[in-house]
């Protein structure tokens, strides 16, 4: 795998807010910049307002921007070629073909950057991977928030939105955002929670499992339930192995649980020895990650 050291990228990730780095090797230089308000911005502002804060983030460092060899930028959803072609938690994305509208911004000032857009979670992936020290190894990453995200490095073709999986055939299973039936994210995601307890919080129904209520335990182990059956159907297509979890829905997360229920659904010998971890995770690590994707893809 190609190295990244002593190279000048610029990673960006975006979820429900930008961040923006200027990555030197596997290093942020400097400080990571956040934009607010991505899921209410017009999608013909996102090119421009990630621009500016390349622009700024290249200054503090006492780089051009033209010296930047590779933009890679992390975005929800299925992103093929450079373009949104959906993405359920920013909806007005949904077709934007952002890599060519960050190469038209950058061509205003005779940058030929290449420019990677890739799913979010994929970006976090390697940047979980060169956390760990481990980019010659297969990296998996459940990011638990408002939506699912399933991040794989080194990345694969597909579409790879795993939290829309299917894990239950129950037609009633309606609240993932995407508006499909039987979803990952409609049982695990923090908007699909506040829609099932309409008149409690996401943080208010794993406190009260924790007091022993029945109608919020059943949830919390139906949600971990979930997330194994997820992670067994990833088993039986890829290959058993770790896999870390992060997200700030994180915190929930009951290793032990989800062990016991991966281990009853996975029983073929081969595809046994599969391990969770819950680690901390920052904007850094993902905006490292997008640049390393836009640099290996980019051959630098």
């Amino acid at each position: 795998m190609a190295e990244n050291n002593g190279s000048i990228t610029i990673g960006v990730m975006a979820s429900d807010h930008i961040a923006v780095g200027l990555v030197e090797g596997h290093r942020v230089r400097g400080k990571v910049h956040i934009i607010e308000g991505l899921p209410s911005m017009p999608a013909d502002s996102i090119a421009p307002v990630i621009y500016d804060e390349m622009v700024r983030v290249s200054a503090e460092a006492g780089i051009d921007v033209n010296a930047v060899q590779a933009v890679g930028v992390g975005f929800p959803g299925i992103v093929r070629n450079g373009v949104v072609q959906e993405s359920p938690n920013i909806q007005q994305a949904k077709g934007l073909d952002l890599a060519e509208s960050m190469s038209c911004v950058l061509g205003r000032v005779n940058s030929k950057a290449p420019v990677l857009v890739l799913n979010d979670a994929d970006a976090m992936a390697a940047g979980v991977a060169a956390a760990m020290g481990s980019l010659e190894k297969l990296t998996r990453v459940w990011t638990l928030g408002n939506g699912i995200g399933f991040g794989r490095f080194p990345r694969v073709q597909g579409a790879w939105e795993c939290g829309h999986m299917v894990i239950t055939i129950d037609p009633k299973e309606q609240f993932c955002g995407c508006g499909g039936a039987g979803h990952l994210e409609g049982i695990m995601g923090y908007r699909a929670m506040r829609l099932r307890f309409l008149d409690m919080e996401p943080e208010e129904v794993f406190a009260g499992a924790r007091l022993g209520d029945p109608k919020t335990s059943a949830f919390v182990k139906m949600w971990h339930r979930a997330l194994a059956a997820a992670t067994a159907n990833l088993i039986h297509q890829d290959e058993p192995g770790k896999f870390y979890i992060t997200g700030p829905n994180s915190i929930y997360v009951e290793t032990a649980l989800l062990n016991q229920y991966l281990h009853e659904m996975v029983k073929m010998t081969p595809l046994q020895g599969s391990v969770f971890e819950v680690i901390p995770t920052s904007d850094e690590i993902a905006v490292v990650g997008a640049a390393i994707s836009a640099h290996l893809a980019a051959g630098a």
